[in-house]
């Protein structure tokens, strides 16, 4: 069995023979998803749900770790130069071929969710982060669920059912799903949630705003517990836009009633030349655009993990929780929206705005 020192020496005589490049920039070429890479995907299907909502089937690299039904994972997409990181729950059940799924909603004016629904082609790689998040249902099941989404908010939930309706004996549970879309068209899985409630495995609830209005979740004669009688009996799962689940909040916290939120986060992101970097300590480091983050934050005399300092040990590897980020290398931009966490380099990457690193044992 080789050596670790001969095994470095044959990679130094590789990198040496594809010189400027790295053979790991050659293998990336002919096996991008091998263990050991950056995380990728590669997407082998793209099939629309609705006229603004597409499901992407990815398989995922071999160092993908799996998830537990509801939770989600940060996907990556280069547009315009730009490399863009987005949040999107997993929507698939088991999958004998290893793949997963996530399904993506287009928002008006929104730069990845438009690319991901109108412009991302069968074959195409995506960057891919591990599945993260705690909206999962507990085992065993409560005896009595309600399930309560709207619009793309369906989307944890559709995992959660799936896994439960595919199982060799499906699981035999008293669920309710309260769904609110636009219109019975715009409903994401419409098809699919009404099978469910036809074979007996749920009942389904839909809300239409072009016909039934606005959920009012308190309302004494049209709200939630008059659509669901037994409310009282059980515990609430909810995913949908922010005044819905603040309005689920209240309400079930007046009531003293179990409840679990998933909250999509939105990003408001302003990319400029230079910036602030605010660590987990409270402190911020201004830098202009053409300082590696980590000599700027070592100048301020912040502690910060290093090695190699010229982009190839990765010793320096932090998380960017928010804004975006230069590589000095290249000019690529990487943004993240608030409450992600995207591994960069700081060695070799400048502010490009005020960023958020999560480094939270930064000061001396």
């Amino acid at each position: 069995m080789p050596t670790a020192a001969l095994l470095d020496r044959l990679r130094r005589v590789a990198d040496a023979a594809v010189t400027p490049l790295e053979i790991d920039d050659v293998l990336d070429v002919f096996h991008p998803l091998r263990s050991g890479a950056p995380l990728r995907g590669r997407v082998v299907e793209v099939r629309h749900e609705t006229a603004d909502a597409a499901t992407l089937v990815i398989k995922p690299g071999k160092d993908w770790a799996g998830h537990v039904p509801g939770q989600y994972l940060r996907v990556g997409v280069d547009v315009d130069g730009v490399r863009l990181w987005r949040t999107y729950s997993l929507t698939h059940g088991p999958r004998p071929d290893g793949c997963i799924s996530i399904t993506v909603k287009a928002i008006p004016d929104g730069t990845v969710s438009q690319h991901l629904v109108r412009r991302v082609r069968v074959g195409q790689l995506i960057q891919l982060g591990q599945a993260e998040g705690d909206f999962v249902l507990p085992d065993p099941l409560p005896a009595k669920l309600l399930l309560v989404t709207a619009g793309s908010g369906i989307t944890p939930v559709i995992g959660m059912l799936r896994n439960l309706f595919s199982r060799a004996v499906p699981v035999q549970a008293d669920i309710v799903l309260l769904h609110s879309a636009l219109s019975r068209s715009e409903v994401i899985f419409g098809e699919e949630l009404r099978g469910y409630a036809a074979a007996g495995l749920l009942r389904l609830v839909e809300l239409h705003t072009d016909v039934d209005g606005v959920l009012d979740v308190a309302h004494p004669e049209r709200g939630l517990a008059t659509i669901v009688a037994d409310l009282a009996e059980r515990t609430t799962y909810a995913c949908g836009p922010v005044g819905l689940l603040d309005a689920l909040e209240e309400h079930h916290t007046a009531h003293g009633l179990p409840l679990h939120l998933e909250r999509f986060r939105t990003e408001l992101i302003a990319i400029g030349e230079g910036g602030t970097v605010a660590f987990a300590d409270g402190t911020v480091v201004e830098t202009d655009a053409a300082t590696p983050i980590l000599d700027a934050a070592e100048s301020a005399g912040v502690l910060m993990p290093s090695g190699c300092r010229i982009g190839v040990c990765f010793g320096c590897v932090l998380p960017l929780r928010e804004g975006a980020v230069r590589d000095l290398r290249n000019g690529e931009l990487t943004v993240a929206a608030p409450g992600d966490g995207v591994a960069i380099q700081t060695c070799i990457s400048a502010a490009a705005g005020a960023c958020v690193i999560d480094h939270p044992r930064s000061s001396a």
